[in-house]
């Protein structure tokens, strides 16, 4: 964990510098009150990041957004009944035992992604809302909440689920993948520049 958090960290300001061309002595993280971190001076400029297992993903954008990727396990669906909606916990019951899981790690991604991007985190009850996912697309109910929300699943290989969302209807088809050694490559010449 303590690794995937670095390079959450490093992906996150190589996401920065690059798309902002500023150096890495320029980037100054704070904190919203409920433990969000923003890009100190360019309140145009979101992002937000997630790690499980063998991935560590990040998404930025003009708008409020937010992502989370998670590993596909067994899990006990009385955690479904506990911290979903009513519906939501109805709509995996509602699947075939073998579907049950993946659909639950849908769900979860998306709720996840959803709170993160409304920057209150676990302030705001899982419960409190409903992901409902049909033929017309991905959408969020919250009485609390009349933000529209879009959103859109990634598949980055088999084994994991990742949803973003975000207050902006344009999603990029595919994702950008970024490898460890680009990451060390560009610091490393960062350093080597003194421009970081």
């Amino acid at each position: 964990d303590v690794l995937r958090a670095l390079f959450g960290d490093l992906l996150v300001r190589y996401a920065i510098c690059s798309r902002l061309e500023i150096s890495n002595e320029e980037v100054a993280f704070k904190f919203n009150d409920y433990g969000k971190p923003y890009l100190e001076g360019f309140p145009g400029f979101h992002f937000n990041v997630s790690h499980s297992g063998e991935w560590v993903v990040c998404v930025i954008d003009s708008l409020p957004v937010g992502i989370d990727v998670e590993t596909i396990r067994q899990i006990d669906m009385g955690i479904a009944r506990r911290f979903f909606s009513k519906d939501e916990y109805d709509d995996i019951n509602a699947k075939k035992t073998c579907d049950k899981v993946d659909y639950f790690f849908q769900l979860w991604t998306l709720k996840e992604s959803y709170i993160k991007a409304r920057g209150k985190g676990l302030s705001i009850p899982l419960d409190s809302f409903t992901i409902k996912i049909d033929d017309d697309g991905i959408g969020a109910k919250d009485k609390n909440d009349d933000t529209k929300w879009f959103f859109k699943q990634y598949e980055i290989c088999s084994g994991y689920k990742m949803a973003v969302c975000s207050c902006n209807d344009r999603f990029p088809d595919e994702i950008e993948m970024i490898e460890a050694d680009q990451l060390r490559k560009f610091f490393s010449d960062c350093i080597a520049k003194t421009k970081c």
